[in-house]
């Protein structure tokens, strides 16, 4: 079985360092006004943002176990 440094410590290194710069712009994005969570099309696209990094996140995850355990 490969070890944490090769399987999970570019995992955590992939979704950390880019959560923090996706964080980071969904902040600028909300701190700048380009984005209106009362208007209904913006709040479901900040939606779709959100739940499409965790879904990645998700879906990373569960091939990597796949991958070392199958």
């Amino acid at each position: 079985m490969p070890s944490f440094q090769h399987t999970w410590l570019p995992f955590l290194y992939l979704y950390i360092v880019g959560g923090l710069f996706f964080g980071s712009g969904m902040y600028i994005i909300k701190r700048t006004g380009s984005i209106d969570l009362h208007k209904k099309k913006h709040r479901f696209w900040w939606n779709v943002m959100i739940f499409g990094y965790f879904y990645f996140v998700i879906f990373h995850a569960v091939w990597t176990l796949v991958a070392l355990y199958l």
